[in-house]
C-alpha cells in the first residue's frame, strides 16, 4: 500500500517547499519509488513548469515528468465551475494521482498556493481533495512577523477547518517564525497538542531563503537586460532608490543591495560599478534603471567593456513604481539553486523530528475509502480486466447512454439485446454518440444460438414440466436469453432491471446459474457511499424474513463482496439491543446467526446482536461493547429482515445525500445484477463495473449437461 502525506496550509507563501524538499529527501532514505504531486498549481507561462514540481523532479532525480506531476491548473479548474461540472475536478485530479501512485511507496502532495480569487475556495477544494485522496495531513503556518497569539489562532483555524471532516492529521509546523520566539512557541504547542501525540515543529525565518534573486526580479518586473547576464543569480537582500548625489548615496550602501535609479543617472551607475570593485564598499546584486530611458551610448559602451559586470536591467516605469513593485517580489525555491536548497534541508534537519515523522506515518489508520476513489477504483478495475457483459434493455436510452461511456471508456465489451433497428432508432432520438453499425447486437430468436439455448434451458427445467416450446419462449425473453449468455460462457455478466422488475432480472438467474457452492440463496447488498467513506448495506432487496442460517449466509456473502471491493470488512449484525443485553425472538435469531457465522468462518470480524449506533459510534461503542474489535467501526452492516434493510437504506441516502450502488446481487455462480426502474446513467455505469469485477472470480463457462 502506498503511503501519503499532505501538506495543508490555509496561507500564501508558508515555505512549502522547504519541508516538500526534507520529507522528500527522508522518503528517499527508505525507498526509490517516491512521488511528488501538486493537485491544483498556478498557471504558468508558456513554456514554463510549476516551480516545486521542477524542484522536487530536479533535486532528487525522480522518475516522473511535470505533466503527470499535477492534476489541474487554476484556469482548468474555474473553467470547469463555470460549466457546472464541478466533480470533474475531483475525477481528473484523482485519475493522475492514481496513475502516479501506481509506481510510488510514497507519494507527497502539496496543497494549492492560496494565491488564487478565492482563499476560501481553495480551502473547501484542498479539503475536497485530502478527503477523497485519503491522505493523512501535515499543517503548515506561517509565522512571519506575526505574534504567538496570532500563530496560535492561525493553527486553531486550520485545525479546525480539517477536523471538522475528521481528517487525519499527524503534525503541525510553523516557519518562519522570529529566532526569540522558537523555543517559547514550541513548548506551548507541545503542551497544548501533546495528548494528540502531533509532531511539532517550530522553523525560525532565515532571509536568504525569501530573499529574490536579480533573476526573479527580471523576470516579474519584465525587465530587459543591459548588462551582467552571468550574475543574475546574485541575492538581494536590501533595495537603495539613489536621486541624491553620489558622494551621499555611497554612504547608504549595504551588501547584496538592488540599486534602482532613473536611467539617465550615468554618474550613479558608474559610480555603482565602481564601489562594486572597490574593497572598501560592499559587493552589490545589481542595477535597476527605471523610466524607460536608455543611459547615454558612452555609458553603454563602457559597461560592455567591463568583465564580470554587475546585472543592468532596465524597466518602463517611473522610479517609484519600480521600488515599490521590486519590494513586492517574493524569492522563492528553484531548481538547481543549490544555495538555497541546502540551506533548506539544513533547517529542516535542525528543527524538524525527522523520526516522530516515520513512526507518525506508520501509526495513520486508513479508515476505508471516499465514495469518489471508490467508484475510481471500481471503473479503473474494470479496464484492466475488460469483461463481457450483456444488457438485455437494449432500446432503453439510459442503457444506451450508458453504453456510449463505458464503450468510449474502454472499461468493459458490451452486448445490447433487441431490435436493431429500434435501438438505431433510440440513439438517434436522444442524441446518444453511439454508432449502431459498431455495436454489438442480438435479437434473440435470430441469433444462431438461439436453439440451444432454448435446448439447455429445456433440459435445466425439464423435471419441473416444461416443454422445448415453452423453453424457446423463454429464449425470446431479453431476461433469460442475456442469462443463458451468462452460462454458456458467452458473456461474462449481465446487468438488467432499467425496464424489467428485480423478479424478471432474478428468476432466470436462480433458474439458470443457480448458487454457488456453500450457498443456498441469493441476497443482495447496497454500496452505500456516504460523504467520507463506503458501507455495506445487506440484505436490503431479496428476502424478506431470513431464519438465522440464512441471515448467517448473508453476512458471509456480503462480507466476501466486501473484500471483493476494497473494504476491509468489519461485520456487525444489527439488531434492537447489543450484546447478551436483549431478550425475544428477534434478537435471539441474530445471536443464533452470529454464531453460525463465526463457527463457518472464525477469523471473520465479527459482532452481532449490535445496535446500529453502537456498529458506528466508537463513543458509543466504548460503553456498550468496550472489548468488540467491530463496534464502533463496522463496515459491513446486515439487517434482520428486509423491512428493516430497505428502509434504513432509503432514510440514510434521503437525509444524508448518500449515493446507494446497488441492489448488488451475491451468492450466485455468476454474476447477474439488477438495476432500479428509476436508475440514473451513473448507476447503470457503476454497475456495471462492479458486475465486471465480480465476473472475474467466475469460471468461464459451464454447459449443462444433457440428460439422455
Amino acid at each position: 500500500m502506498t503511503i501519503s502525506l499532505y501538506i495543508a496550509t490555509l496561507e500564501a507563501y508558508s515555505g512549502k517547499a522547504l519541508l516538500s524538499l526534507g520529507i522528500i529527501e527522508q522518503a528517499l532514505l527508505k525507498t526509490t519509488k517516491v512521488g511528488f504531486f501538486r493537485p491544483l498549481i498556478r498557471d504558468t507561462l508558456t513554456g514554463n513548469k510549476d516551480k516545486d514540481i521542477d524542484l522536487i523532479i530536479t533535486q532528487f532525480n525522480l522518475q516522473q515528468n511535470s505533466e503527470d506531476s499535477y492534476g489541474l491548473s487554476e484556469s482548468e479548474a474555474i473553467k470547469l465551475i463555470n460549466q457546472h461540472q464541478h466533480e470533474q475536478i475531483l475525477e481528473k485530479i484523482i485519475t493522475k494521482y492514481k496513475a502516479l501512485e501506481a509506481n510510488c511507496d510514497f507519494i507527497l502532495c502539496e496543497c494549492s498556493d492560496y494565491l488564487g480569487r478565492s482563499l476560501a475556495w481553495e480551502l473547501d477544494i484542498n479539503r475536497e481533495i485530502v478527503k477523497n485522496l485519503g491522505c493523512p495531513i501535515i499543517l503548515l503556518t506561517n509565522g512571519y512577523q506575526k505574534s504567538i497569539e496570532e500563530i496560535t489562532s492561525t493553527i486553531k483555524i486550520t485545525l479546525d477547518a480539517y477536523q471538522e471532516k475528521n481528517f487525519p492529521i499527524m503534525g503541525i509546523v510553523v516557519n518562519k517564525v522570529v529566532s526569540e520566539q522558537v523555543n517559547e512557541l514550541k513548548e506551548i504547542l507541545i503542551s497544548k497538542y501533546q495528548k494528540l501525540n502531533y509532531l511539532v515543529s517550530v522553523i525560525p525565518y532565515t532571509s536568504k531563503l525569501n530573499n529574490p534573486r536579480v533573476r526573479e526580479i527580471a523576470t516579474q518586473l519584465k525587465a530587459s537586460l543591459i548588462n551582467g547576464k552571468e550574475k543574475l543569480d546574485n541575492l538581494v537582500s536590501d533595495y537603495l532608490v539613489t536621486a541624491m548625489e553620489v558622494s551621499n548615496a555611497l554612504n547608504w550602501l549595504q551588501e547584496d543591495q538592488l540599486i534602482i535609479t532613473s536611467g539617465d543617472r550615468g554618474d550613479i551607475i558608474l559610480a555603482m560599478l565602481q564601489a562594486e570593485r572597490s574593497k572598501n564598499y560592499p559587493s552589490l546584486a545589481g542595477i535597476l534603471l527605471s523610466g524607460g530611458i536608455s543611459p547615454a551610448p558612452s555609458i553603454l559602451k563602457l559597461i560592455d567593456g567591463l568583465p564580470h559586470s554587475l546585472p543592468i536591467l532596465s524597466v518602463e516605469t517611473d522610479t517609484y513604481t519600480t521600488a515599490t513593485q521590486a519590494k513586492e517580489v517574493i524569492g522563492s525555491i528553484v531548481g538547481g539553486d543549490m544555495e538555497k536548497i541546502s540551506l533548506s534541508l539544513e533547517l529542516f534537519s535542525k528543527y524538524v523530528d525527522g523520526t516522530k515523522l516515520e513512526n507518525r506515518l506508520r501509526e495513520i489508520k486508513y479508515h476505508g475509502m471516499t465514495p469518489k476513489m471508490f467508484i475510481y477504483n471500481l471503473h479503473q478495475q474494470a479496464k484492466i480486466i475488460k469483461k463481457h457483459i450483456v444488457l438485455p434493455e437494449g432500446e432503453e436510452p439510459r442503457i444506451l447512454q450508458a453504453a456510449s461511456f463505458l464503450l468510449s471508456q474502454e472499461m468493459v465489451n458490451l452486448t445490447l439485446l433487441g431490435n436493431p433497428k429500434n435501438i438505431e432508432s433510440s440513439i438517434i432520438k436522444n442524441g446518444i454518440n453511439l454508432d449502431a453499425n459498431t455495436l454489438k447486437i442480438i435479437e434473440p430468436n435470430q441469433h444462431p444460438k438461439f436453439q440451444e439455448y432454448a435446448e439447455t434451458f429445456y433440459e435445466l427445467r425439464k423435471h419441473k414440466g416444461i416443454t422445448l416450446d415453452a423453453a424457446k419462449d423463454y429464449m425470446r425473453d431479453v431476461s433469460y436469453f442475456g442469462t443463458m449468455m451468462v452460462q454458456c460462457g458467452d458473456a461474462d455478466g449481465m446487468v438488467s432491471g432499467a425496464v424489467h422488475t428485480t423478479q424478471h432480472t432474478i428468476r432466470p438467474a436462480l433458474q439458470i446459474i443457480k448458487t454457488k457452492p456453500g450457498f443456498s440463496l441469493v441476497s443482495s447488498v447496497f454500496f452505500m457511499c456516504l460523504p467520507n467513506h463506503v458501507l455495506v448495506y445487506g440484505d436490503c432487496a431479496v428476502n424478506p424474513h431470513p431464519n438465522p442460517e440464512e441471515l448467517a449466509e448473508i453476512a458471509l456473502a456480503s462480507a466476501e463482496t466486501a473484500s471483493m471491493f476494497g473494504i476491509e470488512p468489519k461485520v456487525a449484525l444489527l439488531s434492537y439491543s447489543s450484546g447478551a443485553s436483549g431478550k425475544g425472538e428477534e434478537v435471539e435469531k441474530v445471536r443464533q446467526a452470529t454464531a453460525i457465522a463465526k463457527q463457518r468462518q472464525p477469523d471473520l470480524l465479527l459482532e452481532g446482536p449490535i445496535q446500529y449506533d453502537a456498529a458506528v459510534d466508537a463513543s458509543v461503542a466504548a460503553q456498550k461493547m468496550p472489548d468488540s474489535q467491530v463496534a464502533g467501526q463496522a463496515t459491513v452492516f446486515v439487517f434482520p429482515d428486509l423491512n428493516t434493510g430497505n428502509n434504513t437504506y432509503k432514510a440514510v441516502q434521503r437525509e444524508t445525500g448518500a449515493i446507494a450502488i446497488g441492489p448488488i446481487l451475491q451468492g450466485l455462480k455468476k454474476p447477474v445484477n439488477d438495476l432500479s426502474r428509476g436508475c440514473k446513467v451513473e448507476d447503470i455505469i457503476n454497475t456495471v463495473a462492479i458486475t465486471a469485477i465480480q465476473g472475474l472470480c467466475c469460471p468461464k463457462s459451464e454447459k449443462t449437461r444433457k440428460t439422455r
